[in-house]
């Protein structure tokens, strides 16, 4: 996005004691950033308006011998070839010595001089055409001024704030803040920076009547003239795809056409944008003045289009593969989270994005309606992305346009085009307005947070210059947020805006006043689990908490049980994970395809269930997870213990003694493990996790090799039963294998071998061995013992 200073400077008393300098580092400060600056200060140096005197046709050319008045004494002679020239005119005279602005950016910069042309005629400079000075794409004629607006000899940078400086601004940095998407909305912010009144007082903008402190934008009604109502309707079919739409249907009753040079054509030109036509023009102006996207629609085709005398105007989601040509003749085929514009049941527009080509303005058109809507944001990011559409308006919409200032702008632009069109009728349809959002809060608060030493009557005077109401009783300030500011919700906004406006760089640095705060033993528990795992030899990855439905069900779980994010920014990141497994277990793919014979890889992260419910504000609760996966190409031992010795080293660290039990249990984390070769962990009765080696139909789901185990366990249970962080002291130790042939099961021979052991650091599994057809197996165990002196 572009934002010209001298336009700001329309709505905001700048003090000229304040460099430009200092103003963009102001802005960048404690508003947006400000990605570059367009120095255009010099573009339009030598280009004068002037008066046609004469203009003759030269004999067997298209060429006119022009004389024009620069102001001067004496007249200049120009050799044009425009059709339009003539005498009496007001034009644009580039001099001799500047360069031609539409080349100024280009490798070898235009530069006008005296020529001879025909042999015959000297042409001292000449008179430009609107593609020329860099004002759009037409090269019918040049470039006609209003006699009313200045006199001969004038700059033509002084009469139309041509000497500027642009601001290329970094649209992300303002996702949340969709006013500031409009000139006005952006002065208003810049105002509330310098401490400054917004006010809109700007004699153009007549139309607009603000508030007593400048901070709402309402318009004086508009006249119905006494002409046949076309009594369109409106039917939005889902109130949740578009908050309000606005229309107005204007009538055709004179010429409008093109024919001096504007402010607002100029305007367009500086924020990146082409010139079209009268109609097209104003609604584009509206937009980048107050951020609400206008649209016109040829009314006539609009009404054959839909094939009923009585036309509605008709809101609602795509169907799949219908299809529509769009302004610039591209066909699409729309999916159904498209909302489309229909005339009756036919679609005439992408919603937000870009008209369509049934309904386009053209020189015959003859009555129009002009749209001004909001549309949901969510619906056309994916539009946004799924058709490679990236206008001026669904840049603006996508952010999240409100809704209050829909039919008061159609009214401006429906004003400015007064001299050809009247106002037939005005519908507007709103189904579920939003009521303005209070917050309570103190100056102490606001200081308590801030560090700062405000006075209640200085924090008033901040919010309320950037259009928030306020009152005060008893020391409690009401806060009323203005119906633009979408953003603004609890005390802590609007603690945000107080530091962000008065500049977080003014706020006096100060030591903490409290003691350090204690050890987070959460926190600390992770890191230590880092540093061990990794001591082991495992690699710890971090992956996304959203993932895909294929993932998770390729991992088979349950897709029920995921969250499904409403505005995913890809396919692949649809869903929130129920477990860590589905991630690890695609990461681990990713590594057999390397030269490496074994690895483990580890992530500790958050995951969660909708069957574990909300808490108390209505946010889904959170398990933190420790998941771990270890594969080897060649099979050595049973994978089930290569995956145990982790867990087990693990909690012996810290002093916990688990038990291992048959699967019983069934969660997201149990599902990807086979039931017979895996075990349930259990601390003191309470389940902790599980640990195993994958099911078949997983491991062949992700094309991975048999030689593979894992687990995953939940760390706020762990953190409940560690009884102390002390480590194994660091001894010589005597190591020895224990054979046992029985019938018993595994956690019934552990539990013997501990009591044989009592004094024993560790006992770790090395191997089960059962021979087919026999009922007894071999358990192996090693012995870990304190060396005796």
């Amino acid at each position: 996005m572009r934002i010209s200073l001298n336009w700001l400077r329309k709505y905001v008393n700048i003090p000229d004691s304040l460099s430009n300098e200092e103003l963009i580092r102001l802005i960048g400060a404690r508003l947006v950033e400000v990605e570059g600056v367009i120095d255009e200060t010099k573009k339009y140096d030598n280009i004068f308006i002037v008066k046609v005197v004469t203009a003759e046709k030269i004999p067997d050319t298209h060429l006119s011998l022009c004389q024009i008045d620069v102001g001067k004494e004496e007249l200049v002679q120009v050799v044009c070839g425009a059709p339009n020239v003539r005498a009496g005119m007001m034009a644009v005279w580039i001099a001799p010595g500047a360069t031609v602005p539409a080349s100024v950016n280009e490798d070898a910069p235009f530069v006008i001089g005296k020529r001879k042309m025909l042999n015959k005629y000297v042409s001292n400079g000449m008179l430009a055409g609107a593609d020329e000075l860099d004002f759009g794409d037409d090269h019918s004629g040049i470039v006609e001024i209003d006699p009313k607006t200045a006199q001969p000899g004038v700059l033509l940078s002084d009469t139309f704030m041509l000497k500027d400086l642009v601001l290329d601004i970094e649209n992300k940095s303002l996702t949340h803040r969709p006013d500031c998407f409009g000139i006005i909305g952006f002065a208003r912010e810049v105002a509330g920076i310098l401490g400054l009144d917004f006010r809109l007082t700007s004699s153009r903008d007549a139309l607009l009547h603000p508030s007593s402190r400048g901070s709402l934008l309402t318009y004086s009604p508009l006249v119905v003239k006494a002409l046949e109502r076309s009594n369109l309707k409106i039917n939005i079919e889902q109130p949740e795809i578009c908050q309000r739409y606005s229309a107005i249907v204007m009538k055709k009753h004179g010429e409008l056409t093109k024919k001096y040079l504007t402010l607002e054509e100029t305007l367009l030109s500086k924020s990146g944008m082409k010139p079209i036509s009268p109609i097209v023009d104003a609604t584009n102006y509206y937009m980048l003045l107050t951020g609400q996207p206008l649209h016109a629609f040829d009314y006539d085709k609009f009404v054959a289009v839909g094939g009923n005398k009585k036309p509605k105007i008709v809101v609602r989601l795509a169907r799949r593969a219908e299809k529509l040509v769009l302004l610039d003749d591209t066909e699409i085929e729309l999916n159904d989270n498209d909302i489309v514009i229909c005339s009756g049941d036919i679609p005439v527009a992408l919603a937000g994005a870009m008209g369509g080509k049934s309904t386009m303005i053209d020189e015959n058109t003859k009555n129009i309606i002009i749209e001004s809507a909001t549309f949901s944001l969510y619906n056309l990011r994916k539009t946004q992305m799924s058709h490679g559409i990236f206008t001026e308006a669904i840049t603006r919409f996508t952010k999240g346009q409100p809704p209050y200032q829909t039919m008061s702008v159609a009214k401006a632009c429906a004003e400015t085009l007064k001299n050809g069109f009247e106002v037939a009728e005005e519908i507007d349809s709103y189904p579920k307005p939003e009521n303005r959002i209070v917050v309570k809060i103190t100056a102490a608060e606001v200081n308590n947070l801030l560090g700062t030493k405000y006075e209640e009557k200085a924090l008033v005077r901040i919010l309320e210059n950037v259009g928030f109401d306020v009152k005060s009783k008893s020391g409690v300030m009401e806060i009323l947020a203005p119906e633009w500011r979408t953003d603004i919700h609890i005390k802590e906004d609007i603690i945000e805006e107080i530091g962000r406006l008065s500049g977080y760089d003014n706020i006096e640095m100060t030591l903490p006043l409290h003691a350090t705060a204690e050890k987070n033993g959460f926190y600390e528990l992770k890191a230590d689990i880092r540093r061990l795992l990794s001591k082991y030899g495992a690699n710890e990855v971090l992956t996304y908490s959203f993932i895909s439905e294929r993932l998770l069900k390729k991992a088979g779980l349950d897709i029920n049980n995921s969250y499904r994010i409403v505005n995913s920014i890809s396919p692949e990141l649809q869903y929130f994970r129920q477990s860590l497994m589905p991630s690890l277990l695609e990461k681990t793919y990713l590594n057999e395809k390397l030269p490496v014979e074994k690895f483990a890889i580890f992530e500790i992260n958050d995951v969660y269930q909708k069957n574990n419910g909300l808490d108390k504000d209505g946010v889904p609760i959170e398990d933190s997870k420790l998941g771990l996966i270890v594969a080897e190409r060649k099979n050595t031992e049973t994978a089930f213990y290569k995956a145990k010795k982790y867990i087990d080293k693990l909690l012996t660290t810290y002093n916990v003694r688990a038990d291992y039990l048959p699967l019983k249990t069934e969660n997201a984390e149990t599902k990807p493990f086979e039931n017979k070769r895996s075990a349930e962990i259990r601390v003191d009765g309470e389940y902790l996790g599980v640990v195993g080696e994958f099911k078949n139909s997983v491991r062949n789901e992700f094309k991975l090799t048999p030689y593979l185990a894992g687990f995953e366990i939940d760390l706020k249970v762990l953190l409940n039963k560690v009884s102390s962080k002390k480590q194994i002291e660091l001894v010589e130790k005597t190591t020895e294998d224990l054979t046992i042939s029985t019938k018993k099961s595994y956690a019934e021979v552990l539990e013997e071998v501990k009591e044989k052991y009592p004094d024993a650091l560790a006992i770790l599994p090395v191997s089960v061995y059962q021979a087919d057809n026999q009922e007894s197996r071999n358990i192996t165990f090693r012995i870990v013992r304190k060396k005796d002196k």
